[in-house]
């Protein structure tokens, strides 16, 4: 039977996110078995102890709770339900926790799968890319059972530190579509914001001393403004990933009858971003958009 004190920790996708992540569990001493696409993205959690596995199949025959940091809603599909994925080779009493942000929809089928099995699948997508990931200081935003989300606390606390259960399976995946609903729009507003101070004559850093800390405050404009400025557009999260989301909730508006015109608007700046060779660069590279 699992209890947080005797688990072996699965994870699957040691990306810009995962490493970090996974890091964490290992460091708190619990045993860790990883899988990605990339075995060497892995080196360093290998060097410290982790397992590596060749498939998600061998993870779910040897995990008791299963992490998975992926990119698309389809990797998500293949890994939970597909005939080498976790749900059909995990074992009875296991956890199965997606914190890719993915189709409310699709987490509704992967509980109701995983259940059917015995095993308990939570969808808890985060915010705080990079940084959060590394400071374990991510906000985790869950939905499933909630005597499965009081079962797995204990290890998402070394995760994040805003840690909220929302509700029913799919409502984290709901929860993260407001997440980000706000960023999108957010973002554009930022980087309005650094052009319009350039174009004045203003020293932009010192523009953000004065506004960081008033009413225009954000994520966005603490941790990626000066980013923008120094040049980095290193991904703390992909553009083409930040895409993927803005997708998934525009088809999410529009089958509840909603306008959705700051999201539209975000997506539209940002597929033109793709289009000239953007797509893996950081969110922050929006900046570039005022700039070709």
């Amino acid at each position: 039977m699992f209890t947080p004190e005797n688990a072996v920790i699965g994870f699957i996708g040691i990306g810009v996110m995962g490493k970090s992540m996974a890091g964490h569990l290992l460091n708190a001493g619990y045993p860790l078995v990883v899988y990605s696409r990339t075995k060497e993205k892995a080196a360093e959690l290998l060097d410290k102890g982790a397992e590596w596995v060749e498939t998600p199949k061998e993870v779910a025959k040897k995990a008791s709770v299963i992490f998975t940091m992926v990119g698309y809603p389809k990797d998500v599909e293949e890994i939970y339900l597909g005939e080498n994925g976790l749900i059909q080779n995990g074992s009875e009493g296991s956890y199965l926790i997606d914190m890719t942000t993915s189709a409310p929809s699709l987490a509704v089928k992967i509980y109701e799968q995983a259940k059917k099995r015995g095993i308990q699948a939570i969808d808890a997508p985060v915010s705080g890319g990079d940084v959060g990931a590394r400071e374990a200081k991510l906000s985790i935003m869950v939905g499933g059972e909630e005597a499965a989300f009081a079962a797995v606390h204990r290890l998402l606390e070394l995760l994040g530190t805003n840690i909220v259960y929302q509700g029913a399976p799919g409502a984290g995946q709901h929860t993260k579509m407001s997440n980000q609903i706000a960023i999108a729009s957010n973002m554009i507003g930022v980087c309005e914001a650094i052009i319009y101070a350039e174009k004045a004559g203003l020293n932009p850093e010192n523009v953000l001393k004065s506004i960081t800390t008033g009413a225009a405050g954000s994520w966005s404009l603490n941790n990626l403004a000066p980013r923008m400025l120094h040049g980095n557009f290193e991904p703390g999260f992909y553009i083409k990933h930040f895409i993927k989301d803005m997708k998934i909730a525009l088809d999410e508006a529009e089958q509840m009858d909603m306008e959705v015109p700051g999201l539209a608007l975000a997506k539209s700046l940002y597929d033109q971003l793709v289009e000239r060779g953007e797509e893996n660069s950081g969110t922050q590279a929006l900046y570039k958009y005022w700039k070709y």
